[in-house]
């Protein structure tokens, strides 16, 4: 009997431009897919949203399963997929949740402040040292998230901090993501984040049930399989570059959703949203342009 090599991690190489590409296409998926579930917010609710998502992206797995058999899906890795999934799915609530109380483009905006979060994380849970420039770029990053969050001067929204929480969500998300590429092929970190999602999704949707009115199933098939082909570039990217330089690339998210506000909803963002965005998006081209010159140097000494 012939022995099948074990299948090899997603890359074997730093490919930053790639990375930034992918990070890219995810980006635009995904700012699309936004503002399709703003659209459809009002006839079903969250919870039947997110386990639709999650359902028809586990479907999309099945082939891959069926071709590779289950022997595919062992892992060492179980409680690094346990913990992706959950930051995962729990940030996709908290990211639906904010946008239908908030202009898409602060919800995106405070979802995306995730780079700025991602090397706290590396800092507290993996101690990896934080350059002191880095520390100034996230100083001024939450900064402008506190702008944000309070732009009148006001009591701080409660759907801004649901907001916040997503992005931490996705920052853990992340981090886990970029660690489980080094070893895991891209299939099988799709489909345990999917399993447990939508493990994690199920007693919500049962307990919240409402009947989904037809009109909305194009929207929920488009939301779910959408979803699941902006993944794949979206894993694939983090495989490719550090997870600092990809993360960095969500920002272009809070320009498409500042276009689409302005084009669906005729809404403008306030002076102080625009001050508060402004500061986030400096501090997160520091942190980029820090990190890629860290592999620079680091290519020039191998």
């Amino acid at each position: 009997m012939e022995i099948q090599p074990k299948p090899p991690r997603i890359n074997t190489e730093q490919n930053t431009l790639k990375g930034v590409f992918l990070g890219l296409f995810t980006v635009l998926i995904g700012s699309i897919l936004s503002v399709v579930v703003k659209l459809i917010a009002s006839d079903v609710n969250v919870f039947t949203i997110v386990f639709s998502q999650f359902t028809l992206c586990l479907l999309c797995t099945v082939p891959w399963i069926i071709q590779q058999g289950v022997k595919e899906l062992k892992t060492n890795q179980p409680m690094t997929h346990f913990t992706r999934g959950i930051f995962g799915c729990l940030s996709f609530y908290a990211f639906y949740f904010s946008i239908n109380h908030i202009p898409l483009a602060e919800a995106t905006l405070l979802r995306h402040s995730a780079p700025l979060i991602v090397p706290l994380i590396l800092f507290i849970c993996f101690k990896t040292s934080i350059p002191s420039l880095r520390w100034l770029a996230l100083c001024l990053g939450f900064i402008g998230i506190a702008i944000i969050l309070r732009p009148s001067g006001e009591q701080i929204s409660p759907w801004h901090i649901v907001g916040l929480f997503s992005g931490i969500g996705l920052a853990f998300s992340m981090v886990l993501t970029r660690r489980l590429s080094k070893d895991e092929p891209e299939k099988r970190i799709l489909f345990y984040y999917f399993l447990i999602s939508l493990i994690v999704s199920l007693p919500f949707f049962i307990t919240h049930f409402e009947p989904i009115p037809l009109r909305v199933l194009p929207g929920l098939l488009l939301i779910g399989f959408g979803m699941y082909f902006a993944f794949i570039p979206y894993t694939r990217a983090y495989a490719y570059a550090k997870s600092s330089i990809v993360s960095a690339t969500s920002y272009f998210a809070v320009i498409y959703a500042g276009f689409f506000d302005w084009l669906i909803w005729n809404t403008l963002p306030e002076k102080y949203a625009i001050i508060g965005t402004l500061i986030i998006l400096f501090a997160g081209f520091i942190i980029l342009r820090q990190s890629m010159d860290e592999e620079k140097r680091n290519q020039e000494l191998c």
